[in-house]
């Protein structure tokens, strides 16, 4: 344990497990496609020079993570909507001093308006989560479920009076396929796209990135950062 610990620290490490990843087919080859300056904050990389204290951010998926939506306050004062409907989070954000920029909806992102359903997610070892819940039936229990309150990308806009938003970031344990793809019905779109991607959640698979990736190629987006672990991918829209 304590070997695995020192190694984690090593800058070769990450590298050659995504690179052990991707070579035996658990990972997608992926590589930045444009070189644009980014700073990390919160675990993500993103343009700073995009963003100022008039800025527009969602950040669909809360649990009990507010790091870079707090540290990306503190950077840039623009204003963060975050979205989760799960009971846990709706509490656990009452809990918490939080300044105003940060603006609570406890509604989920979907590909349709309606009702979601969400599993409790459950790990490889059979242990359900305390704060993770999924729509992929397979990652989670299918006997614990909620039903939420869901909207497309375009709702939530249309739901807020926003006409534009600046960056939009993703954790959605395997429902950002369906928010993603109904982008292409949006008057509007996120200028900045940080997603983290679940195929390897039994229901999901690469394929499915791989084509979600392609869509958002086909409406403009490219490929700024991919992280160490390759399951969070930064994209910018370019300007036409």
């Amino acid at each position: 344990m304590r070997t695995s610990g020192w190694m984690k620290q090593q800058p070769w490490f990450w590298p050659i497990k995504l690179f052990l990843k991707r070579l035996s087919g658990r990972e997608l080859w992926l590589r930045p496609e444009i070189d644009v300056a980014t700073i990390a904050s919160g675990g993500w990389r993103f343009l700073r020079d995009k963003l100022d204290t008039s800025s527009i951010v969602y950040s669909l998926g809360v649990g009990d993570s507010i790091e870079f939506d707090l540290a990306l306050i503190q950077e840039t004062g623009a204003t963060v909507h975050a979205f989760d409907p799960t009971p846990f989070a709706r509490d656990w954000v009452n809990e918490q001093s939080l300044p105003n920029e940060f603006v609570f909806h406890p509604w989920a992102a979907s590909g349709q308006d309606g009702r979601l359903r969400l599993f409790r997610r459950v790990n490889r070892r059979g242990k359900p989560a305390q704060v993770m819940w999924t729509a992929d039936r397979d990652a989670g229990d299918p006997d614990d479920f909620i039903d939420v309150p869901a909207y497309t990308f375009a709702s939530l806009m249309q739901q807020l009076e926003h006409n534009r938003v600046d960056l939009m970031k993703m954790d959605v344990e395997g429902a950002e396929h369906d928010v993603l793809n109904a982008l292409e019905h949006s008057p509007y779109l996120p200028r900045q796209l940080l997603v983290e991607f679940h195929h390897r959640f039994p229901g999901i698979g690469k394929a499915r990135t791989a084509q979600t990736i392609k869509r958002l190629r086909a409406l403009g987006y490219r490929i700024f950062d991919v992280s160490e672990t390759g399951r969070e991918v930064g994209f910018l829209l370019q300007e036409n």
